[in-house]
């Protein structure tokens, strides 16, 4: 078997843009990847055709030689952009040889651990959560700052992410569990407030509360020795972006992307780096539906395993999907069905082309003064 070509494709998925390829063989067998990545799907797509003429005529289910031809032979390394496509055709490699073997990939991986994966969902507010209660979600996550502001006061941040917080708890009460993420937007005394301001309420776990760029920063949340699990992660890259992080045990929880850092090979590979350090593994994924379906594999494998994020805000996410993956009282089941245990459906994907103008992830963000924050 040889791969014949590698497709990109980009889908407008509601609330963001999807970036899919397809790996296609001579056998006719196939398999779907994803690499999603807002506001750079062209670089993206751009990303996977070149990473694509390494491995035209290969063995598509020689995977991890795959995996390290299109690491190593590109000379430049790692970055979000090519990790995403890296990631993109790695799930595609996964996916194609569960259907060789006709196993699902986490049986690939060495079987589950676990009968189903927990998963959360997000919310902005009260309505929201009691909209996730109502799905059936025992957990979801909030944004640690006011964006329903077009500037925010500095001196308001504590006072209203505790308000906002207290509400709701008093309304939800004590077993759900509840997330902060605060995007990396404090630096490290107003964050250690906010965590400090809210251990009574006994979060789940306290999200990228500094920017990713400097570690030392997040050293000063650490020596803060708080009650709340910090989680960082989504904006590091590939194990090497991990290594420190996990060495100093800097965080309690991290939370890697499928769609950026190498795909399901590399994140595996994380996780069990963390595992070694006693840290659970959480993975990023406000995503499109193939990477939603990989990160659920390596969830189903993966031993210090806690929860996996979902957006179940996109109504397209189950539309494209032939065999759309089931959530039942907040749980995902495992799929039984080769590969990923789901497929698109390329009409649909047609019938929602690119288009950026209707990528409303992420916005902007300014001081009180106007000057730009990070988002």
């Amino acid at each position: 078997m040889k791969i014949t070509e590698i497709k990109t494709f980009i889908m407008q998925g509601g609330r963001r843009n999807w970036v899919f390829c397809k790996v296609e063989t001579d056998e006719g067998i196939h398999g779907w990847g994803e690499g999603t990545l807002e506001r750079h799907e062209e670089a993206v797509v751009s990303g996977i055709k070149t990473l694509a003429t390494r491995l035209i005529d290969r063995d598509p289910t020689e995977i991890e030689k795959n995996w390290q031809i299109m690491y190593r032979h590109g000379f430049w390394r790692g970055g979000v952009v090519m990790g995403s496509a890296m990631s993109a055709i790695d799930i595609a490699l996964w996916d194609l040889t569960g259907k060789v073997y006709n196993q699902p990939i986490y049986k690939l991986l060495g079987g589950s651990v676990r009968d189903r994966v927990r998963t959360y969902t997000h919310a902005a507010d009260l309505r929201g959560g009691q909209d996730a209660v109502d799905q059936g979600f025992t957990a979801f996550k909030t944004g640690g700052w006011n964006t329903e502001k077009l500037h925010f006061f500095e001196k308001d941040i504590v006072n209203d992410l505790y308000e906002k917080i207290k509400n709701l708890r008093k309304n939800l009460g004590p077993d759900i569990d509840i997330m902060i993420d605060n995007h990396g937007r404090a630096r490290p005394s107003l964050a250690n407030r906010q965590i400090k301001s809210l251990e009574e309420f006994n979060l789940l776990f306290f999200e990228e509360p500094v920017p990713p760029e400097n570690i030392e920063a997040l050293q000063q949340i650490r020596d803060a020795s708080h009650n709340t699990d910090i989680a960082t992660g989504e904006r590091l890259f590939f194990r090497w972006g991990y290594r420190e992080l996990l060495n100093r045990r800097l965080a309690d929880i991290i939370q890697p992307d499928i769609a950026h850092t190498g795909g399901i090979s590399e994140i595996r590979r994380i996780a069990s780096m963390a595992e070694i350090e006693y840290i659970k593994f959480a993975p990023h994924n406000p995503n499109g539906p193939i990477a939603t379906a990989a990160s659920l594999h390596v969830c189903a494998n993966v031993p210090n395993f806690l929860i996996l994020e979902t957006a179940r805000d996109m109504p397209w996410h189950d539309k494209v999907q032939t065999n759309p993956l089931e959530i039942k009282n907040g749980y995902f089941e495992l799929p039984n069905s080769p590969g990923l245990g789901t497929d698109l459906d390329e009409n649909i994907i047609k019938e929602r082309p690119f288009d950026v103008t209707q990528d409303r992830y992420v916005g902007s963000w300014n001081a009180e003064d106007n000057s730009p924050n990070d988002v």
